[in-house]
This record gives C-alpha cells, structure tokens and sequence, in this order.
C-alpha cells in the first residue's frame, strides 16, 4: 500500500480502514500550528478494535512459522514505505528527516529480529523419573501505548515480540504524534492477518479506556512515571500483566582525568540525541572540580555550533520540541534555575521563530536539589555539576528515584567498569552512553524508571506466561 504524507489518515481495525466521526488537529512543531487532523476512535470502536484482535489471537498463535513468515513480511513493506513514513514522522515530531529515516530503519530491524529468534520449549526433566518442558504460552490481546519521542521505534518494540510470542494487538500512540502509527498500520493491512495489528487514536481518555477493556491481557506502556503508576493501578484490578518504561534522570559520572577534549561531543551527543527528548539521554553530568570548567566550555562550544531548524533544512542537527507542554517545562525549568544563580554557559531561551525550538542550552554553577538536576528534563538543557570525592558522585548519582541509564567516562575503561558497577541502573555503559540499546539485550529501568523490560529474548518472555508439560518418562 502506497503512503503519502499528506493523504488523510484511518484507523486500521480487524485490517480494513476505518473511518471515524471525530477527529483532532496534529501540530507542527516547527511552526506551532496545526497541519492535519487525525481520526478520534468513538467507544464503540475501540471496542472493535479489541474485540477483532480477540477474534485473531486464536489462529495467530497457533502457528509459529505464519508468524515468523508475516514478521519478514512486515518488515519488508516497511523498507518499501521507509521514505513516505519518515516524512510523516519528521512533520508531526519535528526531528530532523535524516534520525526520522533511522527510526524507520530500526522498525524493520526489530521485526527482522524477532522473525529470526527461536522460542522453543525447555526441556527440564528427561530421564526414568519423568519427562518435564517449559514452555512459553502468549496472553491474549496485548494493549500498546507509546509516546511521542520516538513514535515508531517504541511501537516496534512491543509489537514485534508481542506478535512474535503469538498475541494480537491494538496499539494507541500519543496524540501529539498519532499520524507516523497510523501510517504505519496502513503499510501493515495487506501484510498481516485481520485483527493481529489494530491502530486507534484519539485524545485522552481514550488510553485510560483501552487499558481497562476486560479482553485486555497485557499492558506495554512507554511513558512518563505519573502516568505509568496510573496504567499499573488500572491493571491491577484486572490482575493484567505489564511492562512499564517510564522515565529517567539519566547521569553520567567523568572519573577525574578523563581526556575532556577526547569525550566532550559523546558527551553532547548522549544528552542531546533527539533534541534531549529521549528517556535514556544524559540528564545531568557530575565531573571532578578541577576539570569542570573545561568540560562546560567545551560542551558550551558544541552547542553554540549546533544547527537548529525545522526538520527538513539542509544541515539540520537538532529540531523543535515536540509540543508546547514540553517546550513550556523546558523553559520554565530553565528559567528557575537562572533565578538560583545557575550560569547559562550556552543557549538559555527560545529561539525568536514560531514553533517550539529552544536553544541547546549547558548549564553550570548547579547542584543537586534543582530541578532542572533533580527532575527528567526531556529537553535541550544539560546541567553540569562538580564533585571531588568519586563515591560522592556515585551516591548522588543514585540518589534518585529513577534508575535507567547511566555511564562512566575515563581515560582507564577497568576503573570506569569498576564504578559502573555501584551506580543503580537498568543499563551502565564505559565511555558511551545508551550504546547499549540494540534488540538483542535487554532495556529497563529500576526504581521508578520501570516495571520489566524490553528487547531480546527477555523482552519478548514479557509477552508470554510459562505453562509446564511433564508427565512419564519418555526416554527408551
């Protein structure tokens, strides 16, 4: 199916295209104004979209080859759409068209992925006292909420280890970016079954209304911390299943000596990934007091060079952010900490444009008990903070709710490992930061960065439940 950028979009249900009653604007970042509308699923047809992907889940999961088949499949019509979906996803985010392409790439490199992964049962027992597997069983229809960062890439990796494991589907992205997903849906109709994949969108309550439809059996959620503890009490009643990636206060820890001048744009570049508006970004650096000051100025040189525009400008780096309750928080965060005496080193404010950009900003002369240090930013602002003992690093480090990533940068990779060691999060890199993010390990967070995880096969056992096969011995 061929997809446009500017043809009206439908919500695809039990595979056909539906059209809906009710629609609402999607915004352009780059220009604050509203470029297209999106279909407002009503009640009622949310409640076809569960009900269709009920009606699938009984033939889906019983065939495993179909399923490995219609995954390549999947990935193949997505390499085809590749160009079309990434312009859609570039107008309604606002990131730059070349990381929109990339994210496009990562669709059909997850679902080519678990294509490929074998989910055989474990054989536990097998002598003259009896025979005993393990097997990994799906749930059921598994309901999908994704946010509006990386709208493509985090709806694969729940829809490709959930349809993988044998469950159907009904994903509802974010309504500040709905538009990519539908698209997405669309490209899918003709190469999955009816009823395995099933797209809705609308604004809110419509999440809150998918969670707690009784058919659901398992909720992937990929969002802010508030609003994950809400989807969790909404499963608990229901007992559903879930996996939650929520925030993150992500830090990164520059052991004394370290080669500034070596690892300054890594540094940069793992705060500012996606405009800051990634979950596993650096959120805040901690670096020894003797080298603060060139680690700020060099960060702060980066910055003023960076290129910011609308996502489709030639050289573009950095976009807009996403919508304006973002770009308001940003600022406001910001602002508050200027007022206790942070130093803006580079950036500061919003650029004098329509549109939601913001300078990329570095902050100095700050510490811990800021917000903009002890909150998720979830934007272009980097706070840097001087220690001098490492253990105190390390213990504000974890001093946090969250635990997502983190790294540790040195000029000695065995002593960053050792340190790496004591800091409290899901994933701790050496000299890199969320390098470690590919589908065949596991990504989550601690604390309240997290319930489960994603990716690999350990994701994917997060959509199924084991059952166990034992009975006489079988051997001769």
């Amino acid at each position: 199916m061929s997809v446009t950028a500017d043809h009206p979009r439908t919500v695809t249900i039990d595979g056909s295209g539906v059209e809906t009653a009710a629609h609402f604007d999607v915004i352009n970042p780059a220009t604050g104004e509203p470029f297209a509308s999106a279909p407002a699923v009503s009640p009622q047809q949310l409640d076809a979209a569960v009900r269709a992907a009920d009606a699938a889940y009984g033939r889906w999961r019983r065939d495993e080859d179909a399923r490995k088949a219609a995954l390549l499949a999947a990935a193949d019509a997505v390499d085809a759409a590749a160009g079309e979906l990434a312009a859609i996803l570039t107008a309604e985010q606002g990131k730059p068209l070349q990381d929109a392409a990339t994210e496009t790439f990562l669709v059909s490199l997850w679902l080519r992925y678990y294509a490929n992964l074998e989910l055989g049962p474990e054989i536990v027992r097998d002598d003259e006292n009896g025979y005993a597997e393990v097997h990994r069983r799906p749930l059921g229809v598994v309901a999908a909420i994704t946010p509006w960062n990386f709208p493509l890439t985090l709806a694969m990796w729940k829809i490709a280890p959930a349809l993988r494991a044998g469950n159907t589907v009904v994903i509802k992205p974010s309504p500040f970016t709905p538009l990519a997903t539908l698209a997405l849906g669309e490209v899918l109709r003709d190469v999955l079954p009816p009823g395995v994949l099933n797209v809705v969108t609308g604004p809110d309550p419509l999440g809150a209304s998918l969670t707690t439809h009784p058919l659901v059996r398992k909720i992937s959620f990929t969002g802010s911390t508030a609003t994950g503890k809400k989807v969790a009490a909404a499963a608990a009643d229901d007992l559903k299943r879930v996996t939650l990636e929520l925030g993150g206060n992500d830090p990164a820890i520059v052991l004394p000596g370290a080669p500034i001048g070596d690892i300054a744009a890594g540094l940069f570049w793992s705060g500012f990934i996606n405009n800051g508006q990634t979950c596993l970004a650096v959120k805040r650096i901690y670096v020894h007091e003797e080298q603060h000051d060139d680690l700020v100025e060099a960060l702060a040189g980066i910055a003023r060079d960076v290129r910011v525009d609308e996502g489709t400008a030639e050289g573009v780096q950095l976009g807009p952010i996403n919508n304006r309750p973002q770009f308001e928080r940003v600022s406001g965060l910001v602002a508050d900490a200027v007022a206790h005496d942070a130093t803006v080193a580079a950036g500061g404010q919003a650029l004098d444009r329509p549109g939601y950009f913001f300078a990329p900003t570095i902050l100095a002369n700050v510490s811990d008990g800021l917000a903009v240090v002890d909150e998720e930013q979830f934007g272009p602002v980097l706070p840097v903070i001087s220690y001098r003992e490492v253990d105190d690093a390390v213990a504000r480090a974890n001093s946090t709710r969250y635990g997502l990533t983190a790294s540790v940068w040195s000029a000695d990779p065995e002593h960053a490992a050792e340190v790496a060691a004591e800091v409290d999060a899901g994933q701790v890199t050496v000299n890199m930061h969320g390098g470690a993010v590919t589908p065949d390990l596991p990504f989550g967070g601690h604390k309240w960065s997290g319930i489960g995880v994603e990716n690999g096969p350990w994701g994917l056992y997060g959509f199924t439940e084991t059952q166990v096969l034992a009975g006489p011995a079988r051997s001769a």
